[in-house]
Formats: C-alpha cells, structure tokens, sequence
C-alpha cells in the first residue's frame, strides 16, 4: 500500500536521530566533493597512473565523500609513482581541498586576512573545536560574452555560499545557495523557452527581455550507523558513470529530495536511493496557468551493485523503477526495501511502474587507459529483437568509451573518446509520471533518446596552474514536429507513437549536431578560475525552431563552482 512522503521522512528523522547514539562511528562522516567534471577528471587521471581501482571509492557513483576523497590522496602518495610538476601540484591541491581527511598537503594560509579569514588555503572561514567543524566559503561566478549575429550580450551574475562540517565527528552536512541572473547564449534560450526548463536548475522567471533569473538550493546530512554503512538524506544531485554523458543518471536535470544508502564492504559496493522528482513544471508566463499548489511528484528507486575484479577491472549492476500517478502523491512502500531487485517485485505486486535494467563496467590498463561502458535496457521482448523489424519497445541505450592519459607520451596530455546510442521511445513511458524526467528535463542523456553521438575531449596541462580543454560532439538524431512523437522527447507519451515498426535511430526530422568548444582556465588562487571560452554551435534540421549556428565567446570568473556547459 502507498505511504505519504511526510511518514518517509519521519523515518529518515529517526535514523539520523539513532546515529547519534553509541552505535555512531566517529572520524566517519564528510560532505560529498560537489559534482565538477574538472575536479573528477584529476582523480580519474591518478586511479589510471596508479594502475589499479581506488580502494576508497567507486567511480561509477558519484559525488564522491571527502573523506574517501583524503584517503585516495594519502594512497597516491604513498604509491611514490613517477609524477611530473603538474601532477604534484594537482595532487598538493586535491590534498589541501580535503585536509580534514589526509595528513598530506599543506592548507596553512602564511596570511591570514584580519586573523580569522582565509587561515586555510581553501576556506574563507573555519571554525573547529572539539566537536564541530565548519568550513564556510563564498561562490561566485561573473562572465560575459560576444556572439556573432545576436542582439543579445551573453552574461551570467551568480553570487552564493558554500557551508559544509561535521557535527560532533558524527554528522556531516553540506549547504549550498546561490542566486543567478544570466542571459545565456541563443540556443540554449532556444531550448529553455522550447522545453520551459534551465538545464541542470528547477523553477526559474524571465528576467529583463531575453535573461532568467533562478535560485539553487542543495543540502544533505551524512552519517554511518556502523562503519561500512552510510546515509545521506537531503537535496542535490547524483550521478552514475564513468563517462561525459551518463546513459543512467546525470547531472543534466535539476536537483532532488533523495535518500540515499551505500555500503561498502570488501571489494563490492551497494547503493539504494530513494528519490522524489517533479513530474510538471511549467513556470507562470503570460497566457498561461501556473501549477496551483505544490507541483505534482513522482519517485524513482534505484540499486546499483558494483564488484572490482581483481585490481583492474569493476562490474556493476543497476535497475531503476520510476512510480507516480495522478491520482496520488505518494511512494510505494514496497520500494522501500533496499535488498530485493524490484523487477520481481513488480511482478509481484502487479505493478505498471517504469523499469529499467543495465550494467556498467571499467577496466584500466597500461597504466595509460581506462575503457569504460554503460548499456541499459529498457523494455524489449527477445522475439522482436531477433527478426529485426524495428518493433517500437526494443528500448536500449549504450556507451562506450576509453581515456588515454599521457596521450602519445606528452606530459599531462589526457584524451576521451566516447559512443553513445540511444533507440526511440527508451526512457518515456505511458505518461509524465513514470516516465525518466525530472523538471521537465530527461534524467539520463540531454538529448534524450533516439541518437547517435560521438564525443571527442582532449584537456593538456602544460603548466601548473593553466589548462586547456577542447570538446567536440557530432551527434544525429530524429527531432519531432508539433504533430508527431517518433521517440526523442521522453516527456511525450509512448502511446502516441508514429509506428509498431520500421523504427529505427534517427527516424523523424533528421538533425545533425556539431558542437566546439574550447577553454583556456587559470587558477589564480585555490578555487579562483579565470576562463576564457570559444563555442561553435551548429545545428541542421528541418525543424526550424532550432538555431542553425552560433558562434560565442565568453570571458569568466569563477570562485568555488565549476564552469557551465551547455554541450547539447
């Protein structure tokens, strides 16, 4: 039988109250390293140099702990490879980042501002006593740019504050908040007012003419009962993979309520989250109706099981089950269970919830390497693959991929290379309440579905503090007119689709995709960034809502956030 959200929570309330008592592992809890492709590229590149799998966490499931975080550090350390000046630096800078759990680096401000501020490299203020601990910094992020036959100046004003700790060594918590104006290059505008959603933001209002004006809120409280298992409850994102896109869960859609278990004994590691997403969120416009009240949910359970063989190679197993409808909004309290895989389950209890299965794998090599994968499966029937007419439901989607770091034995020189394929109709279902969305914007790929794209990344560090990353992504796919459903937006119900057969990737309004980017970025402090940026977007389709090229360039300035991408 269902159960209402408030009974959920009341349940986390008494978990995180039972942590406080004597079962509590002390030195155990940290907030999470917030989801940064740059930040994640330097601990991806170490675990390659270090030749086998980190001992402290798995890869595919990200964020990852700070305390985790310090004890991969203290390893790499300890492993003396052979690293270049570049790679001490980022390494004294990954230390120094997550001080509180590595003795290694050194985070001592030589001076401090007025005594109190800045007396560690990377907070503007500590405070630490014998039970309490917290870090307090200011984020920010001003740019502005040109692009060629626009009107519009491209900008972005975000002003905020970071607040992470530790509560008497047993509690960890993290808090985030930031205000944000910014009018964004034309087709991310396109795509905003296209599909009413800011990629990776929630509720958002016009702002001057052509500008949005939004708040980002995230927060969570981390805690262990026993040693090798921990909690979060809280707001924010969550991320599954290895690769730059996620064919699982991203980071593309706009934060959500979850709880979230991880266990982690031996070489295996278990996750169970239980999320809530929104199901329509249209934001009040001229001419139209804004939702009345809060706006409608639905939930989402999720496992994800992850094994290293031997020291080379991990193997993990997922499933998603997405769970709402209109006439209630309320969890399944079956979902609850963190062990059984719901698919029985489903079966079970007769349920028409949404399904997805997968299977993720990574395996580093040569000390130089990483081949990683994703393939998800989300409906299809074995008869109807077989006679390959094209049935509508043989939904999948996959990646591959391979890094190669000290490319061509050029010094800090990494390249990424990366498929990624997703057939029509995979991740939409019968309506908006089961199908892979969150705030009007797909979970997984930021495309969606019905695509072919291959991604090309190359970042080279000649020196300490510079680096420059380039991008580029060549990607077709079937876009939909205003009459038609041929399987790209999953937002649009799979009944309406256009055929039972004959469907194939790319079938619809053929579009082609070429995106460039380029960015030079100095770090002038720790966690100061100064970028500059070159974008080429070009986009051929027959449907004319979408812009066919533009040409950007933008000068930023970044403290304590990572850059924005809009690579779509």
């Amino acid at each position: 039988m269902p159960v209402k959200t408030h009974a959920i929570l009341l349940f986390f309330i008494f978990l995180i109250n039972l942590g406080t008592g004597s079962y509590f592992c002390a030195n155990g809890q940290s907030a999470n390293v917030p989801l940064n492709r740059d930040y994640y590229h330097l601990l991806d590149r170490f675990e390659i140099m270090s030749g086998q799998q980190s001992e402290s966490f798995f890869t595919a499931l990200k964020p990852f702990r700070r305390e985790a975080v310090g004890s991969f550090v203290g390893q790499i350390y300890d492993d003396s490879l052979s690293l270049t000046e570049v790679d001490k630096f980022n390494l004294e800078y990954l230390a120094i980042d997550n001080w509180t759990f590595t003795e290694y680096g050194d985070p001592e401000s030589r001076k401090p501002f007025l005594k109190h501020f800045f007396q560690k490299k990377n907070d503007l203020l500590y405070v630490g006593t014998d039970d309490f601990e917290m870090h307090l910094n200011p984020v920010f992020h001003f740019s502005g740019g040109i692009e060629r036959e626009d009107d519009v100046t491209p900008y972005i004003n975000t002003r905020g504050l970071e607040i992470s700790g530790i509560i008497s060594g047993k509690i960890g918590f993290y808090t985030y908040m930031s205000t944000t104006q910014a009018a964004f290059p034309s087709y991310v505008r396109t795509y905003i007012y296209r599909n009413q959603a800011v990629p990776q933001e929630g509720y958002w209002k016009t702002y001057n003419e052509d500008g949005v004006d939004f708040f980002t809120a995230r927060g969570y409280v981390s805690f262990n009962i026993v040693k090798p298992l921990n909690f979060q409850f809280g707001y924010d994102k969550l991320y599954m993979g290895n690769g730059i896109r996620s064919m699982g869960l991203s980071d593309f859609a706009n934060n959500f309520l979850f709880f979230k278990l991880d266990l982690k004994v031996w070489k295996l590691n278990y996750r169970f989250v239980i999320a809530q997403h929104n199901v329509d969120t249209i934001p009040p416009q001229p001419g139209r109706q804004s939702v009345n009240g809060p706006y409608p949910r639905k939930y989402m359970a999720y496992h994800h099981i992850s094994f290293n063989i031997g020291k080379n190679l991990n193997l993990g197993l997922f499933e998603y089950i997405v769970q709402g409808d209109s006439a209630s909004n309320s969890l399944d309290i079956n979902y609850l269970n963190p062990v059984i895989f719901f698919r029985g389950l489903e079966h079970q209890g007769g349920s028409k919830d949404n399904a997805i299965l997968g299977f993720d794998l990574k395996y580093n090599f040569l000390q130089r390497f990483s081949f990683y994968s994703q393939f998800l499966l989300d409906e299809f029937l074995l008869d109807e693959v077989t006679s390959g007419e094209g049935w509508w439901a043989n939904k999948y989607g996959y990646q591959l991929g391979l890094k190669y770091i000290n490319a061509f034995w050029i010094k800090n020189l990494d390249l990424n290379l990366e498929y990624n394929v997703a057939r029509p109709y995979t991740y939409a279902h019968i309506n908006t309440y089961t199908n892979f969305s969150n705030y009007n914007m797909p979970l997984a790929h930021p495309t969606g579905a019905n695509l072919k794209e291959f991604i090309f990344l190359a970042r080279y560090q000649p020196i300490s503090r510079f680096t420059f990353t380039g991008k580029f992504v060549v990607s077709d796919y079937g876009e939909d007119d205003e009459n038609s459903n041929w399987g790209k937006d999953v937002m649009k119900t799979y009944i309406t689709r256009e055929q039972e057969y004959g469907n194939t990737i790319g079938q619809g309004l053929t579009t082609h995709l070429r995106y460039f980017n380029f960015t030079a970025t100095y770090q002038f402090k720790h966690n100061v960034f100064f970028d500059i940026d070159l974008v080429l977007h070009n986009v051929e389709s027959e449907l004319s809502l979408i812009d066919n090229n533009v040409f950007f360039t933008g000068i930023h300035f970044r403290w304590n956030i990572p850059r924005r991408e809009f690579d779509f």
